[in-house]
């Protein structure tokens, strides 16, 4: 089994740490004199030297001048925030609402010319219908606490998959069979989600496949992932998104969703069991 998809963020902030305790070591100063010249605890030092606690582009700078090492303060401030973007919590990044979220993650799927998805849990959501996503988030915002505006979020979010009807972009989504039983929302909007799906597979640069419930697995069921080109991977967990940049596991990532894609239903037969599932609703 993978490690968690959270292990790339806390790797990059143990590199950063054992960066900052070289540049304490270098200099000659202890735990001890390094937390007087910052006017820090020596268990603050203690917590950002071990990784524990996430420094704040303040602390690296502070941490920098107390050991005369302000030239690499940019660097270390630059590794810093790719770290803060690697694992982002929900409820921060949804504090203000959803809307703001959405319309950030335009320009990743603008550059974006191959974008391979593979959901377990929900309909991705460049492929979700605004009845769909609106339900979804509402839902979501409810269990956050965090400000509820699905409806202009949904809108945002059904922006994205203008994408899809660009030519110059291919695109290859896989889905659980539990995602089209899943009910978000009433039966008339799954209704209108799945057959959403069935209008997209019929285009050309678009391939959609589903992954049957009692298939016996190549590869086991996984989190949420978007591959965006070989150069981005995003995870979705209950409390938080993971960015996942480094070449080997994003290679990892893109040999799963190969493997995962050989259980999968392509074709006639994907269409038919999203038709099948239409018929149950009720």
């Amino acid at each position: 089994m993978t490690a968690s998809p959270s292990s790339a963020a806390q790797a990059a902030r143990e590199r950063l740490a054992a960066r900052l305790r070289d540049i304490r070591r270098d200099s000659g100063l202890t735990g001890e004199e390094l937390a007087l010249r910052c006017g820090w605890s020596p268990s603050k030092r203690s917590r950002i030297e071990n990784a524990r606690t996430p420094p704040s582009d303040a602390d690296v700078q502070d941490w920098c001048t107390a050991c005369g090492a302000s030239d690499q303060a940019a660097d270390l401030v630059a590794a810093n925030r790719q770290a803060d973007q690697m694992y982002v919590q929900w409820r921060k990044l949804h504090r203000h609402g959803m809307r703001r979220a959405q319309e950030e993650v335009l320009p990743l799927y603008a550059r974006t010319r191959r974008l391979r998805v593979y959901c377990s849990n929900v309909v991705p959501g460049i492929l979700q219908t605004e009845a769909y996503a609106t339900a979804l988030l509402s839902t979501i915002a409810r269990f956050q606490g965090t400000p509820d505006d699905a409806p202009v979020a949904a809108a945002s979010r059904v922006e994205r998959s203008g994408v899809l009807h660009e030519g110059d972009r291919r695109f290859a989504f896989l889905l659980e069979e539990t995602v089209l039983r899943y009910r978000v929302g009433p039966a008339e909007t799954m209704a209108s989600q799945l057959g959403y799906l069935l209008a997209v597979m019929a285009l050309p640069h678009v391939s959609l496949g589903i992954i049957p419930a009692g298939t016996r697995r190549r590869m086991w069921p996984l989190e949420a992932f978007y591959l965006f080109d070989d150069r981005q991977v995003s995870t979705e967990l209950l409390t938080a998104a993971v960015n996942v940049t480094a070449p080997s596991e994003v290679a990892t990532y893109a040999r799963a969703f190969a493997e995962l894609s050989k259980d999968a239903l392509h074709g006639a037969p994907a269409r038919a069991l999203i038709t099948d599932v239409i018929q149950t609703l009720g």
